[in-house]
């Protein structure tokens, strides 16, 4: 073997032990790790792996018109559904987030009725129009 050749060979390896061993010793950030966590599972409860999967139709347009639909089973499902969703299951996080940021507003009470507010008002409106995509019948009899 060339002294060529042995040379790139060990900066090669001497190289990707360098990356080996910043891989093995990184410490991700808490708040990185929890954003991760929520997004994945908004993602997997608002449908995305069904999104992947099946593809579904973004809505039913005839002659310039929108077709209402309604699954008769437990496969059908338009994508504006699962968007929805998902837009829901977020706001509704952060209404829990913006809760739990008020605590941290004890020498405000003012800031820290504010932001309690906003964020109960947010998990509300989310919690209550998830319910009403999952129950319609419910709300059409009260």
């Amino acid at each position: 073997m060339s002294r060529k050749a042995r040379r790139s060979a060990s900066s090669m390896f001497y190289y990707l032990q360098k990356v080996y061993w910043r891989l093995v010793t990184l410490k991700p950030s808490t708040i990185l790790l929890a954003g991760l966590a929520m997004a994945a599972s908004i993602f997997l409860l608002g449908g995305g792996i069904y999104d992947i999967v099946e593809q579904p139709v973004v809505a039913f347009v005839s002659g310039g018109r929108i077709i209402p639909f309604y699954p008769q089973a437990l496969n059908e499902q338009l994508l504006g559904e699962s968007v929805a969703s998902m837009i829901l299951y977020s706001l509704g996080i952060i209404g829990l987030v913006l809760m739990y940021q008020s605590t941290k507003y004890a020498y405000s009470p003012r800031e820290a009725f504010t932001t309690l507010l906003i964020g109960l008002l947010l998990f509300l409106i989310g919690w209550a129009i998830v319910e009403f995509f999952l129950f319609p019948s419910t709300i059409r009899r009260l």
